[in-house]
């Protein structure tokens, strides 16, 4: 599971991100809006921890850029408004939940734990190919495909984006934890055995570079 954190105070947003990562949950930190929209276009969250408000901007307008980037990721407000306009306010502008600050942490874990249980599913559906990312388990006619780490997250992110052109570099950032130790050849080794397990034997194309 991967977090989004945007929060512009850097003290918060490192405690959420070691909080998270002790968890067991992949995270980004985006200290604005900006670097926010640069990370929604290379990687796809299962739930974004939204800060409300960021200086000198209004934060919850990029709610929906996150819909739009992923109908499934669900979106919790971190807010140090207190009163119940506000939390209207963000649960109208698109949030699942809103929370306010200061943070109890128990409280914030058991929430994200609940919107990601309860959270649309995110199988993925292209004609008789069916990808369950959470069970890593590929079917395709009704037939389970034996395709598991990189190759299955290259495959799954490349059917996110399908009728899209996706770099290796977007692939690498997306995918790998610290893309800079890597070659772009690792793509091509992935890529190699999605065709050795799929492509060969079941006379399909399934990616086109």
């Amino acid at each position: 599971m991967r977090i989004l954190i945007i929060e512009d105070e850097v003290a918060l947003s490192k405690t959420l991100s070691e909080t998270l990562s002790e968890q067991g949950y992949q995270n980004d930190i985006a200290e604005n809006l900006s670097d926010a929209k640069y990370y929604l276009d290379i990687r796809n969250y299962d739930l974004v921890l939204l800060s409300w408000p960021i200086a000198g901007e209004k934060s919850l307008d990029i709610i929906t850029t996150i819909k739009h980037a992923g109908p499934k990721t669900s979106v919790i407000v971190l807010s140090e408004h207190d009163d119940k306009d506000s939390e209207i306010n963000a649960l109208r502008s698109g949030a699942d939940d809103f929370i306010k600050k200061p943070l109890d942490y128990d409280i914030l874990l058991v929430r994200i734990e609940a919107k990601l249980r309860f959270g649309v599913s995110n199988i993925i559906e292209i004609e008789e190919l069916i990808i369950n990312p959470e069970e890593e388990k590929i079917i395709y006619q009704g037939e389970e495909i034996e395709l598991k780490g990189k190759p299955f997250e290259v495959l799954t992110h490349l059917a996110m984006h399908k009728d899209q052109i996706v770099s290796k570099e977007q692939l690498l950032d997306a995918i790998w934890e610290e893309p800079e130790l890597v070659t772009p050849n690792v793509i091509e080794v992935a890529i190699n055995q999605i065709r050795q397990k799929m492509d060969k034997p079941l006379e399909i194309t399934t990616i086109e570079t």
